[in-house]
């Protein structure tokens, strides 16, 4: 019952001679490179912010991932992370600059349907998710922490 018929064997054998081989190798070091030029400007931001506005090196975070987000939803607007996410891939999707490019996606691609139900509806298709997933998780973390505190364990 498991095998499989003859026309099964020949188009898996066609499939598999005109299938196109990705070079996996040279994509993930393309990935981990941007990723890390990422990185750096996001921890230039952070000096920028610490040396200038007298931030610390714990509160620069939040303005450092609010610019880089801004940076790349700019970059998003003027199509130039399209072109940065088709060579580096995951390298431009993971970090929080792909959330930004995420939300501003979407706001462009539904603007023609108006600023209320195409824009503003349709924004937090994609990023929608994460949000609500990040202030549950925060809501959990945090009210663990506080029965922690409170019950004396912490």
């Amino acid at each position: 019952m498991g095998g499989k018929t003859k026309e099964q064997k020949q188009y898996q054998s066609l499939e598999q001679k005109h299938e196109v081989k990705r070079p996996v190798l040279k994509n993930c070091i393309k990935a981990f490179f941007v990723g890390g030029l990422f990185c750096i400007v996001g921890q230039a931001i952070t000096y920028f912010y610490i040396y200038f506005f007298n931030f610390t090196e714990q509160t620069a975070g939040n303005p450092t991932v609010a610019t880089m987000v801004f940076i790349s939803m700019l970059l998003t607007g003027f199509g130039v992370y399209d072109h940065i996410g088709q060579f580096a891939g995951a390298g431009s999707a993971v970090p929080v600059t792909g959330f930004g490019n995420a939300v501003i996606s979407a706001a462009i691609e539904h603007r023609t349907e108006g600023f209320v139900l195409g824009v503003g509806g349709n924004m937090f298709k994609l990023a929608g998710s994460v949000i609500l997933f990040g202030v549950f998780s925060a809501f959990v973390v945090a009210l663990i922490k506080v029965l922690l505190i409170k019950w004396g364990v912490i």
